[in-house]
């Protein structure tokens, strides 16, 4: 699951286009959120537990992204070409970031796909980005 997951993020990274810049309604901002899908079966066995997506989620994506994020459990599926195209479920977080600094924030989420890899024997995370008008 994890090499269809870095296929589909290399794809959709590679068809990204610049747009026209977005208009927003006031109070309103043009913002992109970034949506990051962290796998949570590790490589040796065994599932990222909640303490340890608790101490990862204050170690290296808060301090990235203190202005604000929100966490949530979703359900994962995807086809596995390597066992014959079988359909693999993974319990996954989905971290929802908005940031008004594109790009600066590439370098950021970089590091914490990095971190996330590194820690728990992961060879990518989903990502995806979209313009969206937000503000309080």
């Amino acid at each position: 699951m994890k090499q269809l997951v870095l296929l589909a993020a290399a794809t959709l990274t590679a068809c990204a286009q610049p747009s026209a810049p977005m208009v927003c309604t006031a109070p309103l901002k043009p913002a992109l959120e970034i949506d990051l899908y962290f796998g949570r079966d590790k490589q040796a066995g065994g599932e990222v537990s909640e303490t340890e997506w608790a101490q990862f989620l204050a170690e290296i994506v808060t301090p990235r992204f203190p202005d604000g994020l929100s966490v949530l459990n979703v359900e994962g599926q995807a086809r596995d070409p390597a066992s014959g195209g079988r359909i693999v479920r993974e319990r996954t977080k989905l971290v929802v970031v908005v940031v008004f600094d594109a790009p600066a924030h590439r370098a950021k989420v970089r590091e914490v796909v990095e971190a996330y890899n590194q820690r728990f024997g992961q060879h990518s995370a989903f990502r995806s980005e979209q313009p969206v008008c937000a503000g309080i």
